[in-house]
């Protein structure tokens, strides 16, 4: 089973901002240093997404831990621009999922060298003094999937949730075939 662990979304207001002048505005959920970081940061609360929204419009929402979880706190971002006069409804041009990040498990210690073998050394990358988990891309889909000797899995890359299902999968009938699973 896959499980979203970081929904990464990001979108544009067709506007400009001081964010000086934004940050006073929404007082202590933002914050901005212009000195430390060209955007300005956003939090609801400790637990809640981050947002980071920039001078041009653009701003990107990390955190989430589901994609419609990442859709409702863009909702609310939304919500507080425009009761706060900051900007209009019809001042957001676009929002779209950008990245997830999941994680699964395969119930089984691994093998990393003989599964790199296995699925091919031109798909995998395995150093285990750099990096002690199996690098997988299958090259039909756009998920990398980082494979560590405990069975459990991290995949990342792509902003389809199907996509990541069924690179998941695809891995489950690889270690079945290899009669590593």
């Amino acid at each position: 089973m896959v499980e979203v662990v970081n929904a990464v979304g990001s979108g544009f207001f067709d506007r400009e901002f001081d964010l000086s002048v934004v940050a006073g505005d929404l007082g202590s959920i933002a914050n901005f240093d212009p000195d430390n970081y060209p955007g300005m940061y956003i939090r609801f609360s400790e637990d809640s997404p981050l947002v980071t929204v920039y001078r041009t419009g653009k701003y990107i929402v990390t955190g989430a831990d589901s994609v419609d979880g990442l859709h409702e706190f863009n909702e609310k971002l939304i919500g507080l621009f425009c009761d706060n006069g900051i900007i209009e409804r019809n001042d957001v041009e676009w929002f779209e999922v950008q990245n997830l990040v999941c994680t699964t498990s395969f119930d089984k210690d691994l093998n990393l060298s003989a599964l790199a073998i296995g699925l091919g050394l031109e798909q995998t990358e395995y150093e285990p003094e750099q990096f002690p988990g199996l690098v997988y891309r299958n090259p039909s889909l756009d998920s990398v999937i980082l494979i560590f000797s405990t069975g459990k899995a991290v995949i990342t890359g792509s902003s389809d949730l199907d996509e990541v299902e069924a690179a998941s999968d695809h891995l489950v009938d690889e270690l079945a075939r290899l009669q590593l699973n």
